[in-house]
């Protein structure tokens, strides 16, 4: 009981020290903690974030690149940050946060090797049943949003593919090029250059409505496989109980920023369509998606990293 006591005194004092410094945020230097390499698209987004909240507070915000463990590396580090607004998160699933804003979301695609005779998610259907197990998709880690993708498509369509990891989206879309693996739903940002080339064939993203960069592709939905929805999306968090004025602040700025021509021209150039939450409706999503993509890891009897 005593060690119960002195953890929440502890995390009291914490909240208390941080509405205390609220009313004069920011006094130094944010730091923006990207959990993957450099050069990426949650990267960008971090980046273009960055300079705005310099411009806007008067202040240096810097973006921290922590790549490692499929995110998890960069994320245990802001979530054991102090909840003053000096440490922030651009990431995607998350937990154990406060939630500042959704930016923005993306679709992912659905490509194959253009020696698959399909062209469309019907008959990549109909040639998975026909050939159980031997047709193979690449991700960019277990647990990622590409490998969620084919689970789902596997649980939706009731067919037997075999999942093959990569530590990262470059290697995973390199195979795919190659025809060492049958297809990987790549991020649109990734796939739409190499659709375009010919090197893959696009056969549909993975949103429930058709993607503005690529109107021409179907969505899996309208293809068949009825309610299927996922988009990969990037968003700004801090450690648990941030101040709620700071929140507010951070919320409106970033809105402001990303809102201008510049902000939602860079978005449109990495295909990503703007968002733009609330925190509150950020918070919810979060929460539907964690309960959506634990069940789908639990029917398909997945290993999260």
């Amino acid at each position: 009981m005593h060690k119960i006591t002195v953890v929440m005194g502890a995390m009291f004092a914490a909240l208390a020290a941080a509405s205390a410094h609220a009313q004069n945020y920011p006094a130094k230097t944010v730091r923006i903690v990207v959990p993957f390499p450099a050069g990426g698209s949650t990267d960008i987004i971090g980046r273009v974030v960055a300079e705005q909240l310099t411009a806007a507070f008067g202040q240096q915000a810097i973006v921290d690149n922590r790549p490692g463990a499929n995110g998890v590396i960069g994320t245990e580090l802001v979530a054991k940050a102090a909840p003053d607004g000096y440490t922030l998160l651009t990431y995607d699933p998350v937990r154990d946060f406060t939630a500042i804003i959704q930016i923005a979301q993306v679709p992912n695609v659905l490509v194959v090797h253009p020696s698959l005779p399909v062209k469309t998610a019907k008959g990549l259907i109909a040639l998975a049943k026909a050939n159980p197990g031997k047709l193979t998709f690449s991700s960019s880690g277990s647990g990622s949003s590409d490998h969620m993708s084919g689970e789902l498509f596997k649980s939706m369509g009731r067919v037997d593919l075999v999942h093959v990891p990569y530590k990262g989206g470059a290697p995973a879309i390199t195979d795919a090029i190659a025809g060492q693996v049958s297809m990987t739903f790549s991020n649109q940002p990734t796939a739409l250059p190499h659709v375009k080339t010919g090197k893959l064939r696009g056969i549909a993203v993975t949103s429930i409505k058709r993607s503005s960069a690529a109107p021409e592709l179907p969505t899996i939905d309208e293809s068949g496989i009825k309610g299927f929805d996922v988009s990969s999306w990037v968003g700004v968090n801090a450690p648990a109980n941030l101040p709620r004025e700071i929140v507010s602040r951070l919320n409106a700025e970033i809105v402001k920023g990303m809102s201008s021509p510049a902000g939602r021209e860079r978005l449109n150039q990495l295909a990503f369509d703007p968002v733009l939450s609330t925190p509150d409706q950020y918070a919810a999503h979060i929460k539907a998606e964690v309960a959506k993509w634990a069940q789908v890891a639990k029917t398909a009897g997945a290993k999260l990293d």
